[in-house]
């Protein structure tokens, strides 16, 4: 072990979920001023400006409006907002902003790794479903939407769009952002634009969505999957392979108030997603200067592993859409490859749980 890790060792909690106090306490653990590797603040300064990029880019948008030889220029970027199909079309990717330094240190905080199960033909196109959601889908950003964690090198030929809410798009300056790192819209449209632009054209999903999001616990997998089907007919409409892909630790990097069904938090979460098409978990983690309040992730390691491709029958002569019986036998093949790589890193990287990989609907 090297100088730097010694100090690691000796000043701060370790990368696991043993970071987070075994019982609760009124005491606030307070991060030491000093001792703290170089390497490990800028880890944090990573985390904490794509946490809050959101508010800084809208601030910079209002500060600029408070300006009256701006409004011109903002004006038309609005109007430019509502016309763009961009968000649509695999968003405006430009290659360089997933190579940021700031994706390496973002992964290098939890740390975040990627594991190839199987080689995908760049010949081929692929839609990706991503579990568990967890409270922020960490893990499905780091892998799909940068290249901290080796995308385009474990899969050369495989151009991964990572898809989100469409609400996300009409945010000033961060849609811009987002579209940069090949993110894009998570409607029906943009799926099928996607898939049919050419070969290796890919998509990732986050399947589990707002739903999943509010079974997000630590040493828990509980997967909305069941009636999510849409996806499956999707890939079987346009002949991509199916690829399971499960993230070892992203349910551990928060903390989230009970919310049983049945109680009140729950049933407001739920208005909320049928209101808004989305929720907000009432989570909690770690502050910058402490370890035990805040909204910073914990440091636990986070593995996705992308496994092995599920090809999808195709459609008949004159068929346009496929049948209920093709879809449900594709999504068997699905869940038990899904189980097959649970089964086989669950005893490396989740030691600590207190379930099994449960599907709940």
């Amino acid at each position: 072990m090297n100088s730097s890790s010694e100090t690691l060792v000796a000043s701060e909690p370790p990368q696991t979920t043993k970071e987070k106090p075994s019982k609760p306490t009124s005491q606030v653990r307070w991060a030491p001023i000093r001792g703290i590797p170089i390497e490990r603040r800028l880890q944090m300064l990573a985390v904490c400006t794509w946490i809050s990029m959101m508010f800084i880019l809208v601030s910079l948008f209002f500060f600029m409006a408070t300006y009256k030889f701006m409004w011109p220029i903002l004006i038309a970027y609005i109007s430019f907002l509502y016309v763009d199909k961009a968000p649509e079309s695999g968003g405006r990717r430009f290659e360089r902003a997933r190579h940021w330094a700031l994706w390496r240190y973002f992964a290098a905080y939890f740390p975040a790794q990627l594991i190839k199960e199987h080689d995908l033909d760049p010949k081929n196109n692929y839609v990706f479903g991503y579990h568990p959601h967890g409270i922020i889908s960490y893990g499905a950003q780091l892998a799909f939407a940068t290249e901290a964690t080796g995308f385009s090198e474990k899969f050369p030929g495989i151009t991964p769009s990572l898809l989100t809410l469409n609400s996300n798009f009409r945010i000033p300056f961060y849609r811009d952002v987002i579209m940069a790192l090949g993110i894009a819209s998570v409607s029906r449209r943009s799926c099928e634009n996607i898939l049919s632009s050419g070969p290796g054209r890919s998509i990732a999903i986050v399947v589990g969505g707002a739903a999943e999001s509010l079974n997000a616990r630590p040493g828990t997998a509980d997967l909305v999957l069941r009636k999510r089907l849409g996806f499956i007919r999707l890939a079987i409409k346009h002949g991509a392979s199916l690829v399971p892909v499960f993230s070892f630790g992203e349910n551990e990097v928060y903390d989230q108030l009970d919310n049983a069904k049945g109680s009140k938090v729950f049933m407001y979460q739920k208005k909320m997603q049928a209101m808004l098409g989305f929720t907000m978990p009432l989570f909690h983690a770690r502050g910058i200067f402490n370890y035990d309040v805040g909204i910073i992730p914990f440091r636990h390691q986070i593995t996705t592993v992308v496994g092995k491709p599920i090809p999808v029958p195709a459609l008949e002569e004159g068929q346009t859409e496929p049948t209920q019986e093709q879809i449900l036998q594709v999504q068997k093949l699905y869940i038990d490859e899904l189980f097959t790589i649970y089964n086989k890193y669950k005893d490396v990287y989740a030691k600590d749980r207190k379930q099994e990989l449960r599907i709940t609907d």
